[in-house]
């Protein structure tokens, strides 16, 4: 298991994804991916509130992907 973050969890796009760390280094403007393939503006990465956590389920499709890594 490494030792440092690789994948941060954002609620985006209608749920909370995960996307790779570099994602949270992207320039506003430029689209990310998250595992599912979920795609969203680098900058809603971001600009969430608490609130914005509490109210989106997470995207049990990254879940599954991240959960089956080695």
């Amino acid at each position: 298991m490494p030792g440092y973050l690789t994948y941060v969890w954002r609620p985006v796009t209608g749920g909370r994804h995960a996307f790779p760390i570099a994602a949270t280094k992207s320039p506003h403007g430029q689209k990310v991916e998250a595992y599912c393939g979920a795609e969203a503006e680098a900058a809603e990465l971001h600009d969430r509130s608490e609130v914005d956590w509490i109210r989106e389920k997470s995207c049990m499709t990254c879940w599954r992907i991240l959960a089956d890594r080695p």
